[in-house]
């Protein structure tokens, strides 16, 4: 058998997180929020390093989970996400507002993916172990990117 093959392996997430969508035309206009579940899959082929404690993986989980933790969740988790156009509706100073992030682009599940996507290409030491991500909004839809 050979073990110098790829293998893509992925690690879910989950975060909470409110938006609303500038100038829609339904109820998504309004402030409201979701529960996301973030699948992030990496490509690589397992370390073959007898002795090396990370022999056999692609990446320690455990690596995985703090760089999309500190890059993407600790960023949008319990976040109000709002396109900057709205800044002023928000602007008050008041605590509810304390994790407001303002984006120049629509706050929808699909920009927000880009957004993440983005984010874990930066964060990642080598940008072409990212293979797919996967930002489910509700139990029945979900925005895909992969290569």
């Amino acid at each position: 058998m050979s073990f110098n093959q790829p293998v893509r392996v992925t690690k879910r997430f989950h975060f909470e997180m409110a938006h609303a969508l500038r100038c829609h035309d339904g109820l998504c206009a309004r402030i409201h929020g979701h529960s996301y579940i973030l699948d992030v899959t990496l490509i690589g082929r397992p370390r073959q390093e007898e002795n090396h404690p990370k022999n056999g993986m692609v990446i320690d989980f455990s690596e995985l989970k703090k760089l999309v933790n500190k890059s993407v969740v600790d960023h949008y988790d319990h976040a109000l996400v709002l396109h900057e156009s709205d800044r002023d509706q928000a602007s008050s100073g008041h605590e509810l507002f304390g994790r407001t992030r303002f984006t120049p682009w629509q706050p929808s599940c699909e920009n927000v993916l880009l957004d993440i996507v983005e984010r874990l290409q930066n964060a990642l030491p080598e940008k072409e172990a990212l293979y797919a991500v996967r930002l489910q909004e509700t139990a029945t839809s979900w925005a895909e990117w992969g290569r």
